[in-house]
């Protein structure tokens, strides 16, 4: 069974940058989906993006962050990333990352999570 780890997380101001991580332990990766969602307090869990598991790495990410935002993955080292850019206050919540057989927004689509990562941007 896949574990996954996320780090990266921390306090950074507005319009800085942060890198998270997520790496997987045991079971299968390469085949997988990776998702990245969100949840800030007293609001439901929140899709950020996710990229495919074909050797397009095919992406796609929300509206709120297209453009800031960028996912990729490194499969020999069982490994995902969110880089963040252009980082605003709204950008404010838990990130977790998740594992799932194809790309969709709703988070019960996805079989694995991490215990996730605090990401707090300061104005």
């Amino acid at each position: 069974q896949v574990q996954l780890v996320e780090s990266g997380g921390g306090l950074v101001q507005a319009g800085g940058s942060l890198r998270l991580s997520c790496v997987a332990s045991g079971g299968l990766f390469s085949l997988r989906v990776i998702g990245w969602f969100r949840q800030a307090p007293g609001k439901e869990r929140e899709f950020v993006g996710a990229i495919s598991s074909n050797r397009d790495r095919n992406t796609y990410y929300a509206d709120s962050v297209k453009g800031r935002f960028t996912i990729s993955r490194d499969n020999a080292k069982r490994a995902g990333f969110l880089q963040m850019n252009s980082l605003k206050p709204e950008d404010t919540a838990v990130y977790y990352c998740a594992l799932g057989p194809r790309i969709t927004t709703t988070p019960t689509n996805y079989d694995t999570w991490g215990q996730g990562t605090q990401v707090t941007v300061s104005s």
